[in-house]
């Protein structure tokens, strides 16, 4: 394993974390948390997502949010959006990159989209247009790829008609989603390898849920098969509002601290992170899951007992 090279870490808080609470949060505190992420030394925060104010209300803002966030050169802002509609919003919204919104399974994205996968690709060619004259960055991503909460395990056939589909829109970055959590080390290795080797044109992130306590296990196996991008939620927040038990992403500052403790740079202030999670987590704790935010750093020393100088 290389432990020389950065990795990114994508902040996805205020789309992921934001959109699985059920308390409105005001404009005004998205911005200031945002803002601070910002800070925090995140090259790419995704802010929010263009759909319809209905289907998730805490998302109805998302112009108003980007209009007031203070912008940093080198930090992306990224969205992601289900329509042409949604894709024009962002566009007036002036994200830097947008991200098309797509289920591995039929079952999944009737419940997300109300189509099936291959049905809504078929919807994407329009966006794909529209964004090549507004100049627009675009990736895809692939909801519960690693399993799915109604369907079960994915076949790879399956996951390869996807790709090549999507690379022959002219779309190779691409975001592999563990959405309800039921990924394992060997099947995301299994996955990506398979995906590497026969697209090795195709960019891949990963967006880990940690549902069943296995993300940072399952990031670290990602980084082994050459994965450089990683998807996370300070404080943990996150949640698919359209599958069963889809409980928080990794947490960022257990993501940022797994890494770091291997030699492995993520460019970010773990400890801006975590003043920011604990802030979160104080206003939100029922849907906090931080290991960090428990344990604190493995460097976080403490005073020996007094029985301990006897030791000595």
């Amino acid at each position: 394993m290389n432990l020389k090279e950065e990795v990114i870490i994508s902040e996805v808080c205020p789309r992921d974390g934001f959109q699985s609470l059920a308390e409105i949060i005001p404009t005004e505190e998205k911005v200031d948390l945002i803002n601070s992420m910002i800070s925090c030394g995140f090259k790419q925060i995704e802010v929010t997502s263009f759909v319809h104010p209905k289907a998730i209300p805490q998302l109805s803002d998302a112009a108003e949010v980007l209009q007031k966030i203070k912008r940093k050169q080198g930090v992306k802002l990224r969205a992601l959006v289900p329509n042409l509609r949604g894709l024009e919003r962002a566009i007036e919204a002036e994200v830097d990159k947008v991200k098309l919104m797509l289920s591995a399974t039929d079952s999944h994205s009737i419940s997300n989209a109300n189509s099936k996968t291959f049905d809504a690709m078929k919807g994407f060619e329009p966006l794909l247009k529209r964004a090549t004259e507004a100049s627009m960055g675009v990736s895809g991503s692939i909801s519960v790829i690693f399993g799915c909460p109604y369907e079960g395990d994915v076949p790879l056939v399956r996951i390869e008609e996807i790709c090549k589909r999507y690379i022959d829109m002219g779309i190779y970055q691409l975001s592999l989603a563990d959405t309800t959590g039921m990924a394992n080390p060997v099947k995301v290795k299994r996955i990506i390898g398979h995906l590497t080797s026969k697209f090795p044109e195709l960019s891949l992130s990963l967006h880990l849920h940690n549902t069943r306590g296995m993300a940072f296990a399952n990031a670290v196996a990602g980084y082994e098969m050459g994965v450089r991008d990683f998807d996370s939620s300070i404080a943990g927040l996150g949640g698919c509002p359209y599958a069963p038990n889809a409980t928080g992403n990794i947490s960022s500052e257990d993501l940022i601290h797994g890494f770091e403790e291997m030699g492995i740079s993520t460019g970010v202030d773990l400890d801006k992170v975590i003043k920011l999670g604990k802030k979160i987590e104080i206003k939100y704790p029922e849907y906090s899951d931080s290991f960090i935010l428990k344990a604190g750093k493995c460097s976080d020393l403490h005073l020996a007992p007094k029985t301990q100088e006897k030791l000595g």
